[in-house]
């Protein structure tokens, strides 16, 4: 678009911008704060099968783990290893932790761990609920900037500041302190600063006239993190990220897929895609990361759904079963005519088959009580070829046993192809 100004020039590695112009990319937290979500559990199998199908979709980066939980040491060692195999790439495998100087430390065991989000209150309300007494504004600065510069001492390739609650940090007329802890954190070697509205207290002008002014003053590449309390999410998201792009730096978003995350969810996925490729203004603006393949969107939110058990709204964008269908007279004959009447996209665009197909009759799966004779028909079924059928068998009867359902073909294949990363995780 021709509104956006020339990128910021830095003379660093890492600058606030990676193309000819500003452009919007994707960190997706679903396996952090999707799987965190109340009620909500996904198996390291899953969560590493949800990487896979991300980075199937060419999303830039996934939060994938909490590198300080010791019971999730296991899953974190298997996908970067799996990252190194060419299995979980190019996709960025980000770790969070709090912005702590021994958080830090205990995340840089996991030697090809390269990439780290440190998170701090800088809200009043989080600053004394938390901690009460015990720390000011200046003391959340300088525990953060201690983290940070450990970080970058550590060799992390790319450190992100997660600003929590950052939407009720002080700045309506007055946004000093948000733009103090933002330049703190620049100069202690952060490559971009996480706008978060924890709360879904922003709306989309006060989001985009905000980050826009943090944007300017840091120059740094912005991302925006959006709580859906008051169903703003996805507008909060896409005017976040403009304003950021108005700035002259990138922006970031992240997602969760099917909107799943802490009380009413992140900003959902395919919905946050959508915006940026098909409403008013984007549509042409080419702002993109130009590595999205929608064609997954598909697979993965139906994976997502199989995974925690959470259908997906029948009216869900894109890829709710009703999200193409028509019935009103008016509708039905505009589209006979011409799709492009009722449609901005079409299912195919979303990957969605021709004619979903289920099994009926007689159906044979593999799943914890499954024995050889079952396995070799399902892996025949979709050409996946085995050498030791024993050890085969026991990793999906586990894995099975893990995820509390059959496997599906893709974690069939993944099972074969790397049993001693999945022995380590289940």
């Amino acid at each position: 678009m021709d509104d956006f100004p020339k990128p910021h020039v830095l003379n660093s590695k890492f600058g606030p911008f990676r193309a000819d112009k500003p452009r919007v990319y994707i960190l997706d937290v679903t396996n952090r704060d999707g799987a965190q979500a109340y009620g909500t559990r996904i198996g390291y199998v899953e969560r590493t099968m949800i990487n896979h199908y991300l980075n199937e979709m060419g999303i830039d980066q996934s939060e994938f783990a909490f590198p300080v939980v010791s019971l999730e040491e296991n899953y974190i060692k298997s996908n970067l290893e799996l990252a190194e195999y060419g299995y979980l790439s190019p996709i960025k495998l980000s770790g969070w932790v709090r912005a702590i100087y021994e958080d830090v430390e205990k995340a840089s065991k996991f030697r090809d761990l390269k990439h780290i989000n440190l998170s701090i209150s800088t809200s009043d309300v989080m600053i004394k609920g938390k901690f009460g007494d015990r720390k000011n504004e200046k003391d959340v600065i300088n525990q953060m900037v201690k983290a940070v510069k450990k970080a970058k001492e550590l060799g992390f390739k790319t450190i992100g500041v997660n600003a929590e609650d950052a939407s009720r940090t002080r700045h309506w007329k007055d946004q000093s302190y948000l733009e103090e802890f933002s330049l703190s954190a620049k100069d202690a070697g952060a490559d971009r600063i996480r706008y978060c509205d924890t709360l879904g207290f922003d709306r989309s002008f006060s989001i985009y006239n905000r980050v826009k002014q943090l944007a300017e003053k840091v120059k740094l590449p912005i991302e925006l993190h959006c709580h859906n309390d008051t169903g703003f999410a996805i507008a909060n998201s896409i005017e976040g990220a403009l304003g950021a792009l108005h700035a002259g730096v990138d922006a970031i978003i992240n997602t969760t897929i099917n909107g799943l995350g802490e009380r009413a969810g992140n900003a959902d996925l395919v919905s946050v895609l959508l915006s940026l490729k098909y409403s008013s203004g984007l549509q042409k603006s080419n702002i993109l990361d130009p590595k999205i393949n929608l064609k997954v969107s598909w697979k993965i939110c139906n994976y997502v759904s199989l995974a925690t058990g959470i259908p997906i709204p029948p009216n869900q964008p894109g890829i709710g079963s009703k999200a193409h269908s028509h019935e009103s007279g008016i509708h039905a004959d505009g589209m006979l005519k011409s799709h492009d009447t009722y449609e901005l996209y079409g299912p195919d665009e979303l990957g969605i088959p021709s004619k979903v197909e289920s099994e009926t009759g007689r159906r044979i799966g593999v799943g914890s009580f499954s024995g050889r004779s079952a396995l070799k028909h399902v892996l025949k079924k979709y050409d996946i070829e085995i050498k030791e059928i024993d050890e085969t068998l026991e990793l999906v009867q586990r894995a099975s046993y893990d995820v509390k359902r059959m496997l599906t073909p893709d974690e069939l294949r993944l099972i074969v192809e790397y049993p001693e990363q999945v022995r380590r995780m289940i």
